[in-house]
């Protein structure tokens, strides 16, 4: 397998015989990793590689530099609001970027670390066993960008953590801590900071050395409650970037970008 082909994914080999992946999003501004073209892209691609990969018996998903994920990338954001082609492409990659980790026969581990928003929490959160050191800062902030949440949120954030806590941090855009998320059952485990990646690495340890049929089937079994979810993340997807052709979008990221409060007009 041509990992070498990934740009915004740094990617090595480590755990018994090489057989957990090491997946880290790379932080181009030093500071967080954030989704581009090319990053939503590859974020999409690269869990139909893993199960592919027959060396391959777990992933770990970590995020480079401050934190796990910082969005996605406002240029993005404005070329989706200007330009139809580009608006079908990234949902077609949003969709896939769901599904290919649900779908995906090897488990997968999420480390989790400071903010973590957009795309890359999509897969953290969709992972088999997502690990939040304590003071992460998880933050769906579709509705602060004035679209839907779609992404990842219909699809699992109900089935975690409740209807009634979906609502209130998804329709608030309400950060939640790593401490906090494993308390309502957003994640698996919440550790200090210092042990998330020897705790992820460990539990990605473990995933590689049992039975491979009996973890991947175990967890084809249990991802068939977000399949059931389909088309309410179908539903919410498409609602999501038909706002990314709306009005409110464009005051999202003005206000992001000269970091002030929105100010929605519509009704």
């Amino acid at each position: 397998m041509d990992y070498a082909r990934y740009r915004t994914l740094a990617i090595s080999r480590r755990g018994p015989d090489d057989s957990v992946l090491d997946i880290q999003m790379r932080a181009a501004n030093g500071k967080l990793p954030t989704a581009d073209h090319e990053g939503h892209r590859e974020l999409a691609e690269i869990w139909r590689d893993v199960g592919a990969d027959d060396s391959v018996r777990c992933a770990v998903l970590r995020g480079e530099g401050q934190g796990f994920s910082g969005g996605g990338d406002l240029a993005l954001v404005e070329d989706m609001a200007a330009d139809f082609e580009v608006r079908s492409r990234v949902w077609k990659e949003a969709r896939d970027l769901v599904y290919n980790v649900v779908n995906c026969d090897k488990p997968i581990v999420s480390a989790i670390h400071g903010p973590a928003v957009g795309a890359g929490l999509v897969a953290g959160l969709l992972a088999d066993i997502p690990v939040a050191a304590k003071t992460a800062r998880i933050v769906d902030g579709h509705t602060r960008l004035g679209v839907a949440a779609g992404d990842h949120a219909a699809i699992v954030w109900p089935l975690l953590c409740g209807l009634a806590k979906a609502k209130y941090h998804l329709l608030l855009c309400e950060p939640v801590s790593g401490e906090e998320a494993e308390r309502i059952g957003l994640v698996a485990l919440a550790v200090d900071d210092d042990q998330l990646l020897p705790r992820a690495y460990a539990i990605a340890d473990r995933l590689a050395q049992g039975s491979q049929s009996a973890i991947r089937w175990t967890k084809y079994s249990l991802n068939n409650w977000l399949r059931q979810a389909g088309p309410a993340f179908d539903t919410s997807l498409a609602l999501e970037f038909m706002g990314f052709a709306g009005p409110d979008v464009r005051e999202g990221v003005a206000s992001l970008r000269e970091r002030r409060a929105p100010r929605f007009a519509g009704p």
